[in-house]
């Protein structure tokens, strides 16, 4: 990886990460949506309540499918071949483990051609 992310050609492929986290990032929610609903419409004591959290039950499996199903097209998740997945955690964290890694805040940020500057 190229320590140097403020040159503008070290961003590439950079969307297609940021697009994958957060698709991740939204199944992980889904999940726990989905988690949370079931476990309300156990506790709910109501035929009125458990009508609610069935429905919102049934919203959060759609949304799961439809997030899971866009990631596996893209690529992004690999659910029934766990070899790939395994591969890809793995770079993934690799990845993460160089972001952190940066120093985000260098001393020295001037780019002279790359930006206007008032002093030039």
């Amino acid at each position: 990886m190229i320590k140097d992310y403020l040159e503008i050609r070290n961003a590439e492929g950079m969307p297609k990460l940021v697009d994958s986290t957060i698709s991740m990032a939204l199944l992980l929610n889904t999940k726990n949506s989905v988690r949370n609903c079931a476990i309300a419409l156990t506790e709910a004591a109501s035929t009125e309540v458990r009508t609610v959290f069935r429905n919102e039950l049934n919203k959060a499996i759609n949304m799961h499918e439809a997030v899971s199903t866009l990631m596996i097209e893209k690529g992004w998740f690999h659910p029934v071949n766990l070899e790939k997945q395994f591969q890809m955690d793995l770079e993934s964290s690799q990845t993460s483990t160089e972001i952190a890694s940066m120093n985000l805040f260098p001393g020295d940020t001037s780019r002279s051609g790359l930006f206007a500057t008032l002093d030039k």
